[in-house]
């Protein structure tokens, strides 16, 4: 829309310009661009500017979406996973869980999870007394033997 003096407005100009380059110009020419502008940001910012923008798209995300949106990305993500990868990497990623788990945990952790998880078993189980150790105590004991 032209104002007052004849003059094209700076957002009429942008509209005009950006289709006359859609139409001179095509994928690769846009991908390229983008790498250039990508390989620049990523010069002139750091580790925090990143950070700070993904929080910010991530809040602005989860301030537009709901609990379905995420469990059907979440499902289709981990769906794309499975379809490209064996056994192999996931004994692999589970290893390095583990290690990662117990390198920022002490033995105290595994002493209270077993524990946990010997109640769990132990309430799940008839009271009947056939002289075996009941699971509870199993997994007290369990949890009482990594402290060693």
């Amino acid at each position: 829309m032209a104002n007052n003096n004849e003059k094209m407005s700076r957002e009429e100009a942008g509209r005009k310009g950006g289709e006359t380059t859609a139409k001179n110009h095509d994928k690769e020419f846009y991908q390229e661009i983008g790498q250039k502008g990508g390989e620049a940001t990523s010069e002139n910012h750091d580790k925090e500017f990143y950070q700070e923008i993904g929080q910010k798209g991530g809040e602005a995300t989860s301030e537009n979406h709901d609990k379905e949106f995420y469990q059907e990305i979440g499902q289709k993500g981990g769906e794309a996973t499975s379809e490209n990868h064996n056994k192999e990497f996931y004994q692999e990623i589970g290893k390095k869980g583990g290690e990662a788990t117990s390198e920022s945990h002490g033995k105290e952790f595994y002493q209270e999870i077993g524990e946990k998880g010997g109640e769990a078993r132990g309430n799940q189980r008839d009271d009947s007394d056939d002289g075996k150790m009941s699971r509870e105590e199993a997994g007290r004991k369990g949890g009482e033997k990594s402290r060693r």
